[in-house]
């Protein structure tokens, strides 16, 4: 998996009171752990954001958080992508800096991000929290999709069989993009991984925007973990109806995505979930009619 995993000499303390660790207690093993390194995105000239990522589709990665930060919305907006010049103290090419090519029409920040963002946080140092209600070029409101609840509580088991790189280190998150068929059956379009969960939707963002794909209508965008703001943010600026968390939601997200028309489902966990906002689109079996006495 390249830079995505790395192996590290760790120190493993078993404390279960068994004959062989009162002898052993202490093991020495290797583990793999997800890694974790900064990206510097360039919209030309300009550094306009550091965030903490695995790397691994970075150009995925740039193309969404641009979306997310309702730069672009068509893949037309954006002429190219390209690594720049990074260098580690080996003089080796890190790949960790992304320079963005915009048309010239396109409305580019005269000023990047005021702070360093880490892979936990998808809106921090925005420059005010007007900002971050931006106006979606799409309408998930508009969308009529409709999702049985029975095949939406089934995708997190569906996304945790994709994890590949969760299935070596344990320490990432995914978002998976999913289509519904009319005769139920699922189909994952897209699964990324990542430490950052906002990173992990963004890079599925990113890859749908460079497939020109977008608006994501009547899909469905599956995380692992909690559903916060930033998040139904960016399915709203996707045009995506509805968002699955493993999670709990936040109030905040709750509120943007009764605003956005964005379905929330939260707690999502194979024989239940809840659904916060948007409730109409979930559809459920009707109940069964009480069988008929035959009398002869």
């Amino acid at each position: 998996m390249g830079r995505v995993t790395q192996r590290r000499k760790v120190h493993r303390y078993v404390l279960d009171g068994s004959p062989q660790a009162l002898e052993f207690p202490v093991r020495h093993r290797e583990d793999t752990l997800a890694v974790e390194e900064p990206l510097e995105i360039r919209l030309g000239p300009l550094s306009f954001s550091v965030t903490m990522r695995t790397p691994g589709d970075d150009f995925d990665l740039v193309a969404g958080f641009l979306v997310s930060e309702g730069i672009i919305w068509t893949p037309e907006q954006l002429v190219s992508l390209r690594f720049c010049a990074g260098e580690d103290e080996n003089g080796v090419q890190t790949f960790n800096v992304v320079e963005a090519q915009l048309r010239p029409d396109v409305d580019v920040p005269t000023l990047g991000r005021n702070v360093f963002t880490s892979s936990s946080c998808g809106i921090c140092g925005t420059d005010s929290i007007d900002a971050v209600r931006k106006s979606s070029h799409y309408s998930p409101a508009a969308d009529p999709v409709s999702v049985p609840a029975a095949i939406l509580a089934s995708l997190p088991g569906r996304l945790r069989e994709a994890q590949a790189v969760f299935d070596v280190t344990g320490g990432v998150h995914a978002a998976g993009l999913f289509r519904i068929e009319d005769d139920g059956g699922v189909q994952l379009l897209c699964l990324r991984e990542d430490v950052g969960r906002h990173n992990a939707v963004d890079k599925v963002v990113g890859w749908a925007l460079r497939e020109r794909m977008l608006p994501l209508s009547g899909l469905v965008l599956q995380v692992s973990g909690r559903a916060s703001f930033e998040l139904v943010q960016k399915a709203a600026l996707a045009g995506i109806p509805v968002l699955a968390a493993v999670s709990a939601p936040s109030s905040l997200a709750v509120e943007l995505a009764e605003a956005s028309g964005v379905t929330l489902a939260g707690f999502s966990r194979g024989t239940s979930l809840n659904v916060y906002a948007g409730q109409h689109r979930i559809t459920v079996p009707a109940p069964a009619e009480d069988p008929v006495e035959l009398r002869g």
